[in-house]
């Protein structure tokens, strides 16, 4: 992306506003802009852009909005491609922190082992679903497993080993489904049923002991699983026979068909049994409605398993038991993989919990970089890495520099404890886990920074500059940097944007454009155009009285005071006084010529505030706020020395002589509530002492035109 294009209208504070932001250089611009002009409503905008949604203005709604953010090849940026880092959300979480835990090339292994263990599970799952029925889209086979025999499903298969050298197929051909459904459970536990089957079953051992070949211990299956193992051995037609002890003598059996016409039918006389069958029936009758009606017709064809009825739990095991003996070749195969697997997967985790991951190399970088009393780890590092679950993040508190004096705390409770600068680089390092991941992952990405570095403390305060100038070298990531702080944006400035990247916010009739950045250092533009600019002029004078008093130069420091200040020789000072401390403090300027050298400085400071107020520009115009700021002081200070009209005490004041003023004021006139909050407006607004390097001048910076023109209006027309 060579290049930001804009065209904002009606998107909440911002009336209008158009802008091209060139990348080609570099891929970072600040924005200066004082409070309540665009700041908040920028990133609003962008941020709305970020979740796919609309933006508008919220006070006017019926307005049409205009929303055009594209690159130079005039395609739309997409939500993806933009995140906005607020001042401070402390409900923000990355959701990409799992892409800095996770270890590509373990991730790699540990799926290569699980997918040949899985694709041995899903085909014995598939076979299972087959005989079991159950094939719904809500059926889960393996979550079944577990249910049934308390175990997971892996550890279960593990231990089928030694199950199934002795279990049967018995029940293989049964359905499990047919059986083990809401409906037919619900009738098996009745009472009434319970009774029913105990009397069956008691029955159906009766008849049982009375068989001439089948009894408890040897039914129908063994017998059929006898002559089919005999068959598939080739033991008849080898000659062989086999004798079956009907009671009193040896019946010699020559063939497999032979032997099981025998089998079946002893198997019918001992389910059709006339008592048994009477049995049946009262059961039957209890199947006769239309839920049961399919679990009636299977239980017809299947009259064996009515027995199996009394022990559900233990019934239903043996039905898997049967299953997983049918499916023996792939439950072995499935055994094979999972314990060949196992061993690897073992190494991989231990190898995985070693790890550095780049979660811990952007947590050591913050700690390197920031001052905090807590420590984070990933409680779950392994399944991060290996199994993609969500990072649990634990915080450990110090308690000062003693590392013995820890405890892990829960996130609510460290945000109690934390101070609002510790809160607020918890929520900056939550940031910058979304930044890395984003690296990581390639994302193109605009940030659209608002007023990150508010409120920290000085070396926090680098540190977030240091980061934001390792984001600008990255080379699918722009930023674009909106502050209200001036020593913020100077820094910035100097450290890796450039003044040719810096903007700041003119706002005439709710319009809104980007100028060129200026007053990056004031003093030296304002000692260039003395000379040429009255305003300049004007604004200067705090900085050279400054200079004065550090200087030595008292009687200079004194006069300077005096157009500041009013005092017995304020309406007598006149430009070629002026001109004359200039050309002695600053020597550089030493042969400096101004115009008007008999005009008086406190009228040209009144006249050209007046012209001001009929300026409708909301500009960062630094010379104009202070010399409006200059003209208000003075205003207040000739309004209240003419009500109080106290000479003597007047010129006893030395030093802080607007807020004795003040004071003064309030107790002689207590009940003029008017003027009273008008004159504490002054005191609030115009710094009693305006000092020299730029940082100090923010407060003034950040005052909005309108109010200063505003109080300067109400306080001449005193």
């Amino acid at each position: 992306m060579q290049k930001l294009i804009l065209n904002l209208e009606n998107c909440y504070g911002i009336k209008k506003l158009e802008a091209v932001f060139d990348f080609s250089s570099k891929k970072s611009f600040a924005i200066y802009a004082p409070n309540g002009v665009m700041k908040t409503s920028f990133a609003k905008t962008f941020k709305d852009l970020s979740k796919n949604q609309d933006s508008k203005d919220l006070i006017f709604p019926e307005r049409i909005t205009t929303r055009i953010i594209k690159d130079n090849n005039d395609i739309n940026l997409l939500p993806e491609e933009i995140f906005v880092i607020e001042p401070y959300n402390e409900q923000f979480n990355s959701d990409k922190l799992s892409t800095l835990v996770v270890k590509k090339e373990l991730k790699e292994k540990y799926d290569t082992i699980h997918k040949t263990i899985d694709e041995a599970k899903d085909n014995l799952l598939k076979k299972l679903k087959q005989l079991s029925g159950l094939n719904g889209r809500n059926d889960n086979i393996e979550k079944e497993i577990e249910i049934i025999f308390n175990k997971n499903f892996f550890i279960f298969i593990e231990g089928l080993e030694s199950i199934l050298e002795t279990a049967t197929k018995e029940f293989s051909t049964i359905i499990y489904s047919e059986i083990f459904n809401e409906k037919v459970l619900e009738f098996l536990k009745t009472k009434d049923f319970k009774k029913q089957i105990k009397t069956y079953i008691e029955k159906y051992n009766e008849v049982l002991s009375k068989s001439t070949y089948l009894k408890k211990e040897f039914n129908h299956y063994h017998a059929f699983t006898i002559q089919k193992n005999l068959d598939d051995n080739g033991f008849f037609k080898a000659n062989h026979s086999v004798n079956l002890f009907n009671g009193s003598n040896d019946e010699k059996i020559s063939t497999s068909k032979e032997l099981e016409e025998k089998i079946n039918k002893e198997k019918e006389k001992v389910l059709n049994n006339e008592d048994l069958q009477k049995e049946f029936e009262a059961i039957d009758k209890k199947l006769s409605n239309a839920q049961l009606r399919q679990f009636r017709d299977y239980l017809f064809d299947n009259k064996s398993i009515l027995s199996k009825l009394e022990n559900l739990d233990q019934f239903q095991k043996e039905i898997w038991f049967s299953y997983f003996v049918d499916q023996k070749e792939l439950v072995d195969n499935l055994i094979k993989e999972y314990k060949k697997g196992k061993e690897e997967i073992e190494k991989i985790i231990i190898e995985a919990k070693k790890e550095q991951t780049d979660w811990e190399k952007v947590v050591k970088i913050f700690n390197d970089r920031f001052s905090i009393p807590f420590k984070l780890e990933i409680k779950n590092k392994d399944d991060v890495i290996l199994k993609s679950e969500i990072p649990t993040i634990q915080f450990i508190f110090k308690e000062g520099e003693e590392t013995t004096n820890q405890k892990a705390v829960e996130r609510n409770m460290l945000l109690e404890v934390l101070s609002q600068g510790e809160r607020r680089a918890l929520y900056l390092l939550n940031i910058i886990f979304e930044v890395e991941a984003r690296k990581k992952l390639n994302h193109k990405t605009l940030f659209i920074i608002d007023d990150i570095a508010d409120s920290f403390d000085y070396k926090n305060k680098y540190a977030i500059i240091e980061y934001l100038k390792d984001i600008s070298e990255e080379q699918n990531f722009y930023q674009i940097i909106l502050t209200h702080n001036f020593d913020f944006y100077r820094t910035i400035e100097s450290r890796f944007i450039g003044r040719s990247n810096c903007c700041m916010v003119i706002k005439i009739n709710g319009k809104i454009t980007l100028e060129n950045a200026s007053y990056l250092k004031p003093f030296d533009y304002f000692k260039n155009n003395l000379h040429t600019n009255n305003k300049i002029l004007i604004a200067s004078i705090p900085f050279i009285r400054n200079l004065t008093e550090y200087c030595g130069y008292n009687n200079e420091f004194t006069k300077l005071t005096s157009l500041l200040h009013i005092k017995s020789d304020t309406n007598n000072i006149t430009i070629q006084d002026l001109q004359d401390i200039i050309q002695k403090v600053l020597v550089d300027k030493s042969s400096i010529q101004i115009n008007n050298l008999t005009t008086k400085v406190i009228d040209i400071i009144f006249s050209l505030a007046d012209e001001l107020l009929q300026n409708i520009t909301e500009s960062i115009d630094l010379e104009s706020k202070i010399l409006l700021s200059i003209a208000i002081r003075l205003k207040a200070e000739l309004f209240m020395i003419g009500k109080i009209n106290d000479p003597i005490f007047v010129n006893s004041i030395t030093k802080n002589q607007t807020i004795e003023l003040v004071k003064k004021y309030k107790q002689v006139f207590s009940t003029e509530l008017e003027n009273i909050n008008l004159l504490e407006q002054v005191n609030l607004m115009t710094p009693e002492n305006i000092h020299l390097n730029s940082f100090m001048y923010e407060p003034i910076l950040d005052m909005s035109n309108e109010h200063l023109k505003t109080l300067y209006s109400k306080i001449k027309d005193k």
